[in-house]
């Protein structure tokens, strides 16, 4: 039988084949029918080429790939997985040929807008496109935001500003034990947050074959189902755990005759590797990069950044990175097989002893009652210091010293478990999480009954409640001696129901007075020190930026015993004034809008309004006091059902397609926005076929 394509009514692809070997191969073809633009775009940003087509707007990113060393690493890592895992290697060499056979005749209008013609993709690409989707995903500038505020605030801020910066969090899942469900079988929902782009980050997809069949949520351009499956007789799903597992160490180094040496713990200078390389930008001039690596790792600031004109020099004269696939060249590809072949609980949970990055929370349950939450990755053994700020290259202390045991839960108390970025059983790995907020409302909504189907999940997905209004609210409520209209503004709010609903004019106001707090918070003198952008490089600087980090931290900043001699009662007083003298007059929906990521502008769509915000479980995260846009949100929702896999649920913000104008472009986007789900089909019978591959 040759690799078959068929289709479902949602033009989702359903691959049947007759090896493991044959249907990455078909992966590979399909995902390049359906994505070759998308496909192209993170081939090269892994590689750091993205100007070349893109402009100026791409230099920051792929001046940061170069440094970090992304295309190294996964070659790296690539010539590891040959050696230690060949049959591993082999089917993802054959995901890469598929690629590389359907590639040219991608139907993708955006080629040609830019001039561009498909490339090759090599076996290590699917590596490079994992490592560049996942690099930021621990959060590693935060250090430097740490460092700064230390310096000009004191170590306290470490604690007030502490909840989760741009990018991290957002995701939710649940798992209901089999006691928790109407079937008397285990359900997983839940659905990862990340930067909606178009194409989606999620690819929906079917994976038949004599040894496995899946269902799941692939990342485009990767092999496999890493995240979210079902096969049937088990499922899985993951969540960002929040671990620190990334360093930053500020380095001195010298520069010599013939290159350049860096300082280390021995009090020894010792010789970094260095090299230029020059990224390309489309109408523009090139870019000369230096590339510098010490014993620690890729040097992501150099010395050349923080010259004359700086308004605040670099902690160090250099900052390295450090993590790692680059150390230990495995960025857990072997994981991906055997989570393809796994029949019970016991066989994810031997495929998640070979996860490495991201470090994820991980839940499992099959259909013999086997039951699986823990942490899956690789976090590094080290000092305390360095899970915070920047540590000192040359000063010992600062080493690796093997690796954490992944902790796991012994238990489901009351029959379910709740992963939403929370503290719980990362708490020891990572530094900061998000708020309880998601986590608390999805357990309280959980105890409403004793038993749940698949169909219901969605009133859980949906729910639009916002726990951390009341820290304003109570603020709100302490006022003395308002203005008529603003003592009516307040009386309004808080009588509001707190829920972030697109079609409330309430949630509008609450949004507006929660935007106008921050700003003034943010423009306050207290803080002037950290209101000037560091000469940092441009794709660290929405880590450093003061108003996001006011706006995720006002919770914290309005509940402390003190704020730096801050009157945050007057703070208040005068944003809600301010509102009151000009109301925004509208709903949520009207300015909390999608604003998706694309590569390219395309042609003007009418994006929706949304429900949600940043602290509900429906986690479509705006930036308070910056814009009420939303360009995060659930990249997937998704119902695994144990009883019966038919009976599994899942939708993406837009299409299988990611091509622009073709059916199934943008057709799931309706049922995305009411909290609908498309069912899950297995039956090929069900399916019309494509073609063979």
């Amino acid at each position: 039988m040759a690799s078959e394509i068929y289709r479902d009514t949602w033009g989702i692809p359903h691959l049947r084949a007759d090896s493991a070997r044959e249907l990455a191969r078909a992966q590979g073809a399909v995902t390049a029918r359906d994505r070759a633009w998308q496909l192209e775009v993170e081939r090269h940003r892994a590689r750091g080429t993205s100007a070349s087509f893109l402009g100026a707007e791409a230099v920051a990113w792929d001046v940061f790939a170069r440094r970090v060393r992304l295309d190294d690493t996964a070659r790296r890592c690539w010539a590891a997985l040959e050696e230690r895992d060949p049959e591993t290697a082999e089917w993802v060499r054959a995901y890469a040929d598929g690629v590389n056979e359907e590639l040219p005749r991608g139907a993708a209008p955006e080629f040609g807008r830019v001039g561009l013609a498909p490339g090759r993709w090599e076996p290590w690409t699917p590596l490079g496109v994992w490592l560049a989707t996942h690099i930021l995903f621990a959060g590693f500038p935060a250090k430097l935001w740490r460092e700064r505020a230390v310096r000009h605030l004191g170590p306290e801020a470490v604690g007030l500003f502490a909840t989760d910066g741009p990018g991290t969090s957002g995701s939710n899942g649940w798992l209901l034990s089999g006691a928790r469900t109407t079937t008397g079988q285990a359900v997983l929902a839940g659905d990862p947050h990340r930067f909606i782009e178009d194409p989606g980050v999620y690819q929906q997809i079917h994976l038949s074959c004599p040894e496995f069949d899946v269902v799941g949520l692939a990342v485009p351009g990767v092999p496999g189902i890493a995240h979210f499956g079902h096969t049937g007789t088990v499922a899985w799903a993951i969540t960002n755990a929040m671990a620190d597992y990334q360093d930053l160490y500020e380095e001195r180094l010298r520069r010599t005759g013939t290159g350049v040496e860096a300082l280390g713990p021995d009090g020894a200078w010792r010789t970094a590797s260095r090299h230029l390389e020059t990224v390309e930008v489309a109408g523009e001039a090139a870019v000369e990069v230096e590339v510098i690596e010490t014993e620690r790792g890729p040097v992501i600031v150099t010395d050349t950044d923080t010259d004359a004109g700086a308004t605040e020099p670099a902690t160090g004269t250099a900052v390295s990175l450090r993590y790692p696939p680059r150390v230990t060249a495995d960025l857990g590809f072997g994981a991906l097989l055997p989570l393809l072949r796994a029949r019970r609980v016991s066989d994810v949970d031997r495929a998640a002893d070979l996860w490495a990055e991201p470090v994820n929370v991980l839940q499992a349950a099959d259909t013999d009652g086997g039951l699986l939450h823990r942490i899956a990755g690789r976090v590094p053994v080290r000092a305390e210091a360095n899970r915070t700020r920047l540590v000192p290259a040359w000063q010992p202390g600062h080493e690796w010293q093997g690796w954490h045991e992944p902790p796991r839960a012994a238990e489901l108390p009351d029959g379910i478990a709740v992963m939403a970025n929370q503290r719980g059983l990362a708490t020891p790995l990572g530094v900061e999480f998000a708020p309880p907020h998601r986590a608390d409302r999805i357990r309280e909504l959980l105890a409403e009954k004793e038993h749940w189907s698949a169909r219901d999940m969605p009133v859980i997905h949906m729910d639009t409640h916002l726990a951390s209004a009341a820290a304003l609210l109570e603020r709100l409520a302490a006022l003395p001696e308002l203005s008529p209209e603003a003592a009516a503004l307040r009386d309004r709010l808080l009588h509001w129901d707190r829920r972030m609903d697109a079609d409330s004019a309430d949630a509008a106001l609450y949004a507006a007075v929660r935007g106008a707090v921050v700003r003034k918070l943010a423009a306050h003198p207290a803080f002037a020190a950290l209101s000037v952008p560091p000469a940092w490089p441009e794709i660290l600087l929405p880590w450093l930026a003061l108003g996001p980090r006011v706006g995720f931290a006002l919770e914290h900043l309005l509940r402390a015993e003190e704020l730096y001699g801050v009157d945050r009662q007057e703070v208040v007083r005068a944003a809600l004034e301010e509102v009151a003298g000009r109301p925004p007059g509208g709903v949520w929906g009207e300015s909390h809008r999608l604003v998706p990521w694309r590569a390219l502008p395309q042609p003007s769509y009418d994006e929706p309004g949304l429900s949600g915000d940043h602290d509900c479980v429906l986690c479509t995260s705006a930036v308070p006091g910056v814009t009420d846009l939303s360009a995060r949100g659930p990249a997937a929702r998704y119902v695994w059902d144990l009883a019966r896999r038919e009976d599994s649920r899942w939708v993406v913000p837009f299409g299988a397609s990611g091509v622009p104008g073709t059916g199934h472009h943008r057709d799931q986007l309706p049922l995305w926005l009411k909290g609908d789900l498309a069912p899950v089909v297995t039956d090929f019978d069900r399916l019309t076929k494509e073609s063979d591959v």
